[in-house]
């Protein structure tokens, strides 16, 4: 009980998201970018729900590597200049669909959580792409959202079914209320 209220405590100390064009004030290297999922609410919960949701599903071996495969291709295209329409939303409404895939205890098909889990990271990469682009952020954050994912994984193993129905509902809520404010 005592590693849930930890981890529900971190994450609510977390502050919304700056990753997001035009927020401005990294100094684009290593640290800024290892520094940022733990600091962005919205992006830590997708990390360790994508590792929660994945340590529950048959056949995920594919979605921690799918996920940061495809947050790299998402931070290339951000870098690159790509801006994808309602993208704050669209990565908020990720936390909220993570969140309800944990509540619900869903099982996909393999093919389609892999689909999805990479298109989300897609979304986060490209956020992120627009504010730290150079290869020395996009590194740390690759190896920062790769140790909350295995994270998420770890819980998710860990965790009693109850207790990460619980941590999932509160996960979608979250991103309802971002959705909601973005």
């Amino acid at each position: 009980m005592k590693k849930h209220i930890a981890a529900l405590t971190l994450a609510l100390a977390s502050t919304a998201a700056m990753a997001h064009p035009a927020a401005g004030a990294h100094t684009h290297g290593f640290f800024d970018g290892f520094a940022h999922p733990f600091t962005g609410l919205d992006h830590l919960l997708a990390m360790l729900a994508v590792g929660a949701w994945s340590a529950r599903q048959a056949n995920a071996r594919w979605l921690p590597a799918t996920f940061a495969a495809m947050l790299l291709a998402g931070v290339a295209s951000g870098a690159a200049g790509l801006s994808i329409p309602g993208l704050e939303t669209g990565i908020a409404l990720t936390v909220a669909l993570l969140g309800v895939l944990i509540a619900l205890a869903a099982r996909l098909p393999a093919a389609v959580g892999t689909a999805m889990v990479g298109a989300f990271a897609l979304l986060h990469g490209n956020a992120h792409g627009h504010e730290l682009p150079q290869l020395g952020s996009a590194a740390g954050l690759l190896l920062a959202s790769g140790l909350l994912v295995y994270g998420g994984k770890l819980l998710g193993r860990l965790s009693p079914a109850w207790a990460l129905k619980a941590s999932g509902a509160a996960i979608a809520a979250t991103g309802v209320m971002l959705a909601a404010s973005a």
